[in-house]
């Protein structure tokens, strides 16, 4: 299996950040997997969901339909569906909500970890869940207010910190692509840092970006990675997989 860590890699020879947002690896005591900056989530997500191996969480994940979960290729690449366990519409990831067992995982084909575009996979839950799914949105042209949902780090240095068990939230924006490195800007978004220190961490990887008025949501996003090459988190913003530009191949494999 594939180490959930900071992955450097080059991209067209320059650079890039890549599987940034997964959760530490082992190697780094004291990390486990928030987003930095953001407050605890001021609601239930039904949708929300947390990748588990052996109950402890390593990415984000969103409920699209009763059987299939959307999460980062990076996150599960490699990764046999028998060792990934889910809880499903809780605010904490290590309780409540309701637990699921995946049987079955599909990566993007192509996704090749150095690329730009294409961290996107499916999860498909081995019974179907009974938490309310999230609908993708129909685009997400820059200037779209969004949120950000996720269990990762909410300190900026790899390794720094650990976190609370409590999901964060946090309001941002869809920005030009121009304003991201290393980005396929027909693929992916270019999501702000709010006061330059405010982002995606650690532990974010697969976690949705989502639209909406306060109360009914939509999925725009799936975190990937940094935006600026640097493996300090939210000093830059970050890049998400731009789920709306996969909406055919999504229905392609969940029908």
């Amino acid at each position: 299996m594939r180490a959930r860590s900071l992955v450097v890699g080059l991209l067209t020879g320059a650079a890039t950040v890549l599987a940034g947002m997964g959760t530490a690896a082992a190697d780094e005591p004291g990390v486990t997997p928030m987003i930095v900056g953001g407050g605890d989530a001021d609601q239930t997500y039904s949708f929300m969901v947390s990748l588990q191996d052996g109950g402890s969480h390593f990415c984000g994940g969103s409920l699209i339909s009763a059987d299939w979960v959307l999460t980062a290729a990076h996150c599960v690449e490699g990764t046999s569906a028998e060792s990934v366990g889910l809880r499903i519409g809780s605010n904490e990831y290590a309780s409540g909500g309701e637990e699921a067992q995946a049987a079955e995982i599909i990566v993007h084909e192509g996704y090749d970890g150095v690329s730009a575009g294409n961290d996107i996979a499916l999860v498909r839950l081995a019974a179907p869940a009974t938490s309310a799914p999230v609908s993708l949105a129909g685009d997400a042209p820059a200037g779209t207010a969004s949120r950000l949902l996720g269990w990762g780090q909410t300190c900026p240095e790899p390794g720094g910190c650990g976190a609370p068990d409590f999901l964060q939230q946090l309001d941002v924006s869809v920005l030009d692509a121009g304003d991201c490195t290393g980005i396929d800007g027909a693929l992916e978004l270019c999501t702000s840092n709010p006061g330059g220190n405010a982002g995606a961490c650690y532990g974010d990887s697969g976690g949705p970006q989502i639209v909406g008025d306060g109360s009914s949501w939509q999925l725009i996003g799936v975190t990937s990675r940094s935006g600026n090459n640097d493996p300090t988190c939210a000093t830059g913003p970050s890049i998400y997989t731009d789920a709306t530009a996969y909406a055919d191949w999504i229905a392609q494999h969940t029908g």
